[in-house]
């Protein structure tokens, strides 16, 4: 049952273009007339008959359609114009500044497996929750219908997606945030043998409707469904819905050669002037982006599809064209190209949840600027020591504050973000917020110890989720997005890096990272990082060496290590610091007890969960039995001087 069929009962495209004619004046009818493809007109036209708009606009990507959307987004009082020019501020509702987890969820049949760290709900159920609540939801609001590839016109693993949407600051963000492909919609469609649907409204847009708001995600039809939401993470399913949708095409239609992950993508100069492209993934809120940014060539900072290519290298391209960036502790020192961005004219960007001075200009937690005296929050006025109802002090910005621009906007954007072919991608990188466990970096030995890396990320809850708190694990950082088992998905993770069709010379070097271990952890007496935002340059570079056989190593039974020989001129080369012989013993001496517990925790955990492969759980014994014999010779915390002894 296609719950979009059931209540439109559109199931011609000749019936679809009877209710283009009815509804649309003549100039939109002329503009859907140019969209041929019979299964993508009768999902515009269900959409349309279900929540029964006042007008539809058929957006072709132009500037002066993207004009009328910027133009309504500021009408409708989504957006408001700000002091530089194209910038705007976007609040959404104080009870919605995330992603509102415990309301998402997967439509399943019964026999459909569904990841254990997701909710589901049944077909009839969720029939009844779109039925009652997305009928007539648009009334006397305007459609925009979208057409979009999730990555370069042409690359193998590009998926066409259409957003469908009453709010002009969704359709703004998606037109900054991806590529607008009304021209090549129909081409590439029947290229590719499908194409995603996502249909959304905000309805009234009110605290009281919140209870209610859902995101739905249909697997089976690969069509999402969101109401009564506005917080772009819940409304723009082009991003993370549709990055759902592409993770199943990836573990069940294609397994072993294609992946589509939560990385960054970014391009690191080595010696000689060579590239090297990097691939990492990290939780929202982790220092993706900061890490992103810190390579010399930019081509994503969230999402990335890969692929194996016929000549044995791992290719990467980014489905998003743009950055929805989270700024608290964005700052010139850690963050100079992309501040040139928010401070300079010149760009086009949309803010959300930050504070909005007198001056119209936006401030936000960590950025190293004088504090404003009160101002406009996702709270409404703000001053210093402000409080909440319960007597808890209001933040100048919301921790998960963002801004939305298009990744042309940098100075080190790299044109190969438009490459239908992708860069190739050495090395993958995975952390998450570990304050007290992992060193900075370190190197798995093979492709399945990589694989271990990546699904053994442990975090500390951050505020891109509503409601969350605490440690937690975060698989790969991509565990919300992942719709089906996570052994599937682990399985897929083995084929794909282990494939005998990856050439020696490409084969991946797999590396965890870690920003966030603290001095209190290493024998220190406060809760500062053990290390700078900057530093993250010096890892980047280490690692790029390490790929082609110019850097060394302190092998350990967690992976390898770097010498700290090598690491001191690249603290001098690349960011012109001082690196002591103290400070690397804190931050890659191994605290073999934490450890331990950190491997206890995951085969647990992954001992409830079905069809996990048993790869995961020889290496997990492998190190946990090697650590506890260093324990027995070096003691429970080991300098790098003894490991390499």
């Amino acid at each position: 049952m296609d719950i979009l069929n059931e209540l439109g009962k559109i199931e011609s495209a000749e019936q679809a273009r009877a209710v283009f004619e009815e509804r649309m004046d003549a100039n939109q009818f002329g503009r859907i007339s140019r969209i041929t493809h019979p299964e993508v007109l009768k999902r515009i036209a269900n959409a349309v008959v279900i929540c029964n708009p006042a007008h539809i606009f058929i957006n072709t990507g132009s500037e002066s359609d993207r004009a009328f959307i910027r133009n309504l987004a500021v009408e409708t009082g989504e957006e408001r114009p700000l002091a530089l020019d194209n910038h705007t501020i976007h609040f959404d509702l104080p009870g919605e500044q995330g992603r509102i987890v415990d309301r998402t969820f997967y439509i399943a049949d019964p026999e459909d497996q569904v990841s254990s760290l997701a909710n589901r709900m049944n077909r009839p159920q969720a029939l009844e929750d779109v039925r009652v609540n997305m009928t007539d939801i648009m009334a006397g609001k305007t459609m925009m219908v979208g057409c979009y590839m999730r990555g370069p016109v042409g690359s193998p693993v590009s998926n066409p997606a259409l957003e469908i949407t009453s709010s002009a600051y969704v359709s703004h963000s998606a037109e900054l945030l991806y590529r607008n492909a009304f021209a090549d919609f129909d081409k590439e469609v029947a290229a590719r043998g499908h194409f995603f649907t996502n249909v959304h409204s905000q309805g009234l847009n009110r605290p009281e409707d919140l209870p209610d708001a859902r995101v739905f995600m249909d697997r089976q039809y690969q069509t999402t469904y969101s109401f009564k939401c506005t917080y772009a993470g819940n409304t723009l399913l082009l991003k993370k819905g549709n990055h759902r949708f592409a993770v199943d095409k990836a573990v069940y239609s294609n397994r072993g050669e294609e992946l589509s992950e939560h990385m960054f993508i970014t391009g690191i100069q080595g010696p000689g002037g060579r590239v090297t492209w990097f691939a990492g993934a990290a939780p929202s809120g982790c220092g993706k982006t900061t890490t992103a940014m810190a390579g010399h060539l930019f081509v994503g900072d969230d999402l990335a599809q890969m692929w194996i290519e016929d000549d044995g290298s791992i290719r990467t391209v980014n489905p998003e064209a743009g950055i929805f960036g989270i700024v608290e502790d964005v700052n010139q020192e850690g963050d100079p190209l992309l501040m040139k961005v928010l401070r300079q004219s010149g760009h086009e960007v949309i803010w959300s949840n930050v504070l909005i001075d007198e001056t119209n200009i936006p401030h936000w937690l960590g950025n190293h600027e004088p504090l404003p005296e009160k101002g406009i929050n996702f709270q409404g006025e703000w001053y210093p020591g402000k409080t909440d109802d319960y007597g808890k002090p209001v933040p100048m910005s919301h921790p998960n504050s963002r801004c939305t621009l298009r990744s042309t906007s940098l100075d080190n954007y790299s044109s190969e973000a438009d490459n239908a072919a992708g860069v190739i991608t050495r090395i993958f990188t995975y952390s998450g917020r570990d304050a007290d466990t992992m060193p900075p970096v370190w190197v798995a030995p093979d492709s399945d110890h990589g694989v271990v890396i990546g699904a053994c990320i442990v975090s500390a809850a951050t505020a891109t989720e509503v409601g969350a708190s605490g440690i937690k694990r975060a698989p790969w950082a991509n565990a919300p997005f992942i719709p089906g088992a996570l052994g599937d998905y682990m399985d897929a993770q083995f084929r794909f890096f282990g494939n005998a069709n990856i050439q020696k010379s490409f084969q991946p070097v797999m590396a965890g990272l870690n920003y966030f271990l603290t001095d209190s952890a290493r024998g220190g007496s406060t809760n500062r990082l053990l290390g700078e935002k900057k530093d993250v340059k010096v890892w980047l570079a280490w690692l790029e060496r390490y790929a082609h056989q110019e850097a060394g190593c302190i092998q350990t039974p967690v992976g390898n290590l770097p010498l700290y020989r090598d690491l001191v001129p690249l603290f001098e080369e690349i960011i012109d610091k001082p690196y002591p012989k103290d400070l690397y013993d804190r931050q890659f001496s191994l605290y073999v007890d934490n450890i331990i517990a950190r491997i206890e925790l995951q085969e647990a955990a992954y001992a409830k969960e079905e069809n996990i492969p048993g790869r995961l759980f020889e290496i997990l014994a492998q190190q946990k039995e090697k650590l506890h014999a260093w324990k027995q010779t070096k003691g429970r915390v080991i300098l790098p001087d003894d490991m390499e002894r």
